[in-house]
């Protein structure tokens, strides 16, 4: 089968890599001059299955409140007359109840440790490298009230099986001792030791490259323009390089998959959320991290990435705007040099940001649409480096024909019906 794929992110790449793997003839399509150019590039760098859940939940509207007061804020909503956003943020309230939350959350869970099983083995398939550690994440709570607030989170932690630890100050020095200098600003912490991390951006690249050695081929520097439909059917997409046809196609443009999308009558109701990172080489590995570490306060995580920390944070509901904001790099620095002081250097930082497709119940959408040749992966939200690897393995089973290994009720576009 001829497929066309959409998007060189992670999401994307992995689709092309699994369904060439599966002898089909793929082409990937992309603006840019390389893959995981865009969202892809610097992210958090974490691969949390543990942390799997959706942003809407009980509290959320009076702690987003909160939160767009403080200082270093992890939340900022620029006045904007969009209509889009609106319709988003409305529909996200009202799935911020216990049984929307437990509903969402139940949904994003099985891709998110299907993904996680997916990557170990592509690992041991094909030795992919990418500064991966699998030493879990740790969840930094800065006062006693966070702390005795993870009930919830732990009471569904043991619902799905999920391995964690809860620990004192001696407890999470042990997994991060460069804590030990910093470890009286917090009361305790979680653990979720079956987490891992990596470098997105290299992961990406050196998939394509395989994917490539199976056979996909890589158009880049191609503007995708619009899907053209006949029949009930999709028969091409028009590029800046004429017109793509193949047998299916798969859109994975993540925060930009509704403007192509909304000419077929699909209203996919994915939003960009901006998130922010600095990459800072490491000077003193001894006080430096050895995984991810999320602090809970300003919402923001901190990941070794081999001789680099990547310090990745902050919602900006800004539409597309990728302006660099001076505000959200201080909030990066401020936590870096609170929890690892002169573990980096942060004079030779990379400042980045990236949009986050985001829907409003948290979980991504996968699978078919009511064009029987297209397909949708998109709105992984801030978990597409967690989810990347199942999501790539579940769509080439669809295009297949293969049932996949996990069940897509409530991951597809249908649930918007």
């Amino acid at each position: 089968m001829r497929i066309v794929v959409l998007g060189s992110g992670v999401i994307g790449t992995s689709i092309a890599y699994y369904a060439a793997r599966d002898g089909h003839e793929v082409r990937v399509l992309d603006r840019q001059a390389g893959p995981a150019l865009e969202t892809s590039y610097a992210n958090a760098g974490e691969v949390s299955p543990g942390c799997t859940a959706p942003w809407a939940g009980p509290g959320i509207p009076v702690k987003a409140i909160k939160w767009m007061l403080m200082t270093h804020s992890p939340l900022v909503i620029w006045p904007l007359l969009d209509a889009a956003l609106w319709r988003w943020g409305g529909s996200m309230l009202m799935n911020c109840t216990e049984r929307a939350y437990r509903l969402n959350k139940s949904r994003m869970v099985p891709i998110a440790e299907y993904s996680r099983d997916c990557l170990k083995q592509l690992r041991a398939d094909t030795g992919i490298d990418y500064d991966e550690r699998t030493q879990g994440t740790l969840q930094l709570f800065r006062t006693q009230k966070q702390l005795d607030g993870i009930g919830k989170d732990v009471e569904i932690l043991k619902e799905y099986g999920v391995p964690f630890e809860v620990l004192d100050r001696a407890g999470f020095c042990r997994v991060e001792p460069a804590l030990a200098h910093t470890q009286a600003k917090f009361v305790g912490a979680l653990r979720l030791p079956n987490d891992e991390t990596g470098d997105c951006f290299k992961f990406t690249q050196r998939l394509a490259a395989m994917a490539q050695a199976c056979g996909a081929t890589f158009s880049f520097d191609t503007r995708i323009e619009a899907f053209a439909a006949d029949g009930g059917r999709i028969s091409g997409v028009r590029t800046s390089a004429g017109v793509v046809t193949a047998d299916a196609y798969v859109c994975a443009l993540g925060s930009y998959s509704p403007p192509m999308l909304r000419p077929l009558g699909i209203d996919l109701p994915v939003y960009p959320v901006k998130g922010y990172s600095i990459t800072v080489p490491i000077t003193n590995a001894a006080r430096a991290p050895e995984s991810t570490i999320m602090d809970e306060t300003h919402k923001v995580a901190v990941t070794r990435l081999g001789d680099r920390i990547r310090v990745g944070g902050t919602a900006e509901l800004a539409g597309y705007s990728l302006t660099l904001r001076e505000a959200r790099r201080a909030t990066l620095e401020h936590v870096v040099t609170d929890l690892f002081p002169g573990g980096g250097d942060l004079r030779r930082a990379e400042f980045w940001c990236g949009l986050r497709p985001m829907t409003p119940d948290g979980t991504p959408v996968l699978g078919g649409t009511r064009y029987p040749n297209l397909y949708l992966a998109t709105g992984h939200g801030t978990l597409g480096w967690t989810m990347a690897a199942g999501s790539g393995r579940v769509l080439a089973d669809l295009l297949s024909g293969r049932k996949p290994a996990i069940p897509l009720d409530g991951l597809t576009i249908a649930r918007y019906a």
